[in-house]
């Protein structure tokens, strides 16, 4: 896929926001430890977190800066932000239903801007531009780079089971077909490539690589999982259509004959960041 021929759909993540919050394994503390160290984050200045999705990592970075704003193209992911931000206290951020092709909308400068698996899904080349102009001279933009909602594969030793991706994928693919879905398209190459180009071609310099490692092996229920499965693109719980209670009820059985003690076990996935840089 290229950036030329992704078109914006607005159906990408219908019905995932609530099993996102739900499914996928959050950010670990260390990710807002290294960024604020490479950053000297001290509460000032403001952040603006682009395809910010639940709010996953907008409320994790909250703190560090005075103001806040998170903006997704996903109603429903707005949605659901608003709400986990009631429920932990967060009172400097503002949530906007917003493309971030659609950017600056008026929302002013900002000292960092963060994107978190989600920079793939816009005009890499538009959005690169806006941003780069939404960002105050010493500003900086972040890039996450993570999978939240699947862990590492291997045979090492876990307290439990590991969830069973490989018949996860082959029973979505029952269902859907072989190749990847989003919206209401496909994704047979996958995600598109080429972001450093992109990057420089926007203005930034070349950017700042740092590694995060979770070093933690996480307990996930039979219902995190199956969460983790729809809160992806392709395999929201729109696709299924009719065949939904169906699929979910395959899902569930073929957990529950995996699962043990009620538990799946995995290992985090490391975080890489890159930080660009005007």
């Amino acid at each position: 896929m290229t950036d030329a021929a992704w078109q914006w759909d607005e159906t990408l993540y219908a019905g995932s926001a609530s099993h996102y919050s739900v499914g996928r394994m959050p950010y670990p503390p260390s990710l807002v430890e290294a960024v604020g160290k490479e950053l000297d984050l001290d509460g000032t200045g403001r952040l603006l977190d682009v395809g910010c999705g639940p709010g996953s990592l907008t409320l994790l970075f909250a703190p560090r800066f005075e103001a806040a704003v998170g903006v997704d193209a996903d109603r429903g992911m707005i949605d659901e932000a608003r709400h986990r931000a009631a429920e932990v206290g967060a009172t400097n951020v503002e949530w906007r239903h917003l493309r971030a092709e659609a950017l600056p909308a008026d929302l002013g400068t900002f000292r960092v801007v963060t994107f978190a698996q989600s920079f793939h899904w816009m005009d890499r080349p538009l959005v690169a531009r806006r941003v780069r102009d939404m960002l105050a001279p010493d500003g900086a933009w972040v890039h996450i780079h993570a999978n939240t909602h699947q862990g590492v594969t291997g045979d090492d030793l876990l307290p439990h089971p590991r969830p069973p991706w490989q018949q996860i994928d082959e029973l979505v693919a029952s269902y859907l077909g072989p190749v990847r879905r989003a919206g209401q398209g496909w994704l047979p190459a996958g995600t598109p490539g080429g972001e450093d180009e992109i990057m420089r071609q926007a203005g930034f310099t070349d950017p700042t690589r740092i590694e995060v490692d979770p070093a933690m092996v996480v307990e996930r229920s039979v219902v995190e999982v199956m969460s983790a499965v729809f809160s992806l693109s392709s395999s929201a719980p729109h696709l299924f259509g009719e065949q939904l209670p169906a699929f979910e009820a395959d899902l569930r059985h073929l957990l529950m004959a995996t699962v043990r003690d009620g538990l799946f076990a995995e290992r985090r996935r490391e975080v890489a960041v890159s930080i660009w840089r005007l």
